[in-house]
């Protein structure tokens, strides 16, 4: 199983994260071991001291695929969900600065979450998604999929020219304005539409 990451999906997070609007999608891996357990305790890594929030649409696929064509990309999904990609901000900055590889900040264990999964149609997926995430009870970051900068089948053929999607394969599609930092007491909720998927308390 491989979660494959799309950075800079939204404008406005490249423009709020200083970064230049991407002309093709960002892509970058973690491991299975970053897939948290779901129902498992999430707890605040000791290796930063800025822990930062992303929440994400999230999509599993359901059929292995190479050299997908855009047009056909709704083929290889079938469930839908909200994520978190937890990212170790002090530290991706410290790596970037050196000009490091940054996956100790990003595909560390347990830095993807995700909630319960949603079934789709191709009908479904051709309307706009609206999603969600709640920091103590209060929203802090509102997106919505026809403000993504590549769409779901856009990046499903773009990942498929250079890695094999497989079953179980996950996608975080890429996280609106908003990241920030998160505390060990926080308690953050992910809503596809008005429907809550998950609950997690950083412990």
């Amino acid at each position: 199983m491989k979660i494959f990451c799309v950075g800079r999906n939204y404008s406005e997070h490249a423009k709020e994260m200083h970064h230049d609007v991407p002309e093709e999608p960002v892509i970058f891996l973690k491991p299975k071991s970053a897939l948290l357990v779901p129902n498992s305790n999430f707890y605040y890594p000791q290796f930063t001291n800025e822990l930062h929030y992303e929440a994400e649409l999230v999509l599993g696929i359901s059929k292995n695929g190479k050299f997908i064509n855009e047009s056909q990309g709704w083929k290889y999904y079938d469930k839908i969900t909200v994520g978190i990609d937890f990212t170790a901000r002090d530290l991706q900055a410290e790596l970037k600065k050196k000009g490091l590889p940054w996956e100790k900040a990003k595909a560390w264990d347990n830095s993807a979450v995700h909630g319960k999964w949603f079934p789709v149609t191709r009908d479904f997926m051709n309307t706009s998604i609206d999603f969600s995430m709640k920091k103590n009870d209060v929203v802090v970051q509102k997106g919505n999929s026809s403000n993504m900068i590549f769409s779901f089948n856009k990046i499903i053929a773009d990942i498929s020219q250079y890695f094999a999607i497989n079953i179980g394969d996950l996608i975080f599609t890429g996280t609106p304005a908003g990241v920030g930092e998160c505390s060990v007491g926080d308690v953050l909720k992910g809503y596809l539409g008005n429907e809550q998927v998950f609950m997690l308390e950083i412990k």
